[in-house]
């Protein structure tokens, strides 16, 4: 399961980062997307992209191309 499969404002908690780009990965881990870490999503754009996420008491927003290769698992 990845951030995009979430639903809204549940709490999942965040797996591993598969990124392919080892900038973007390191630039995630920077931002407190690290193994652990609870993740709620608290806002989606008109669009749909790009999708605001709660992390460690900050809202993120990030593109669904880079959410996607966040894992995340629920407890």
């Amino acid at each position: 399961m990845n951030l995009l499969t979430i639903n809204d404002h549940e709490e999942v908690f965040v797996e591993n980062i598969t990124h392919p780009d080892a900038e973007m990965k390191r630039r995630l881990l920077d931002l407190g997307f690290y193994k652990g870490t609870p993740i709620k999503k608290v806002l989606v754009s008109p669009k749909g992209d790009p999708i605001a996420y709660r992390v460690r008491g900050t809202t993120i927003a990030l593109r669904n191309s880079d959410a996607k290769y966040i894992e995340v698992m629920t407890k």
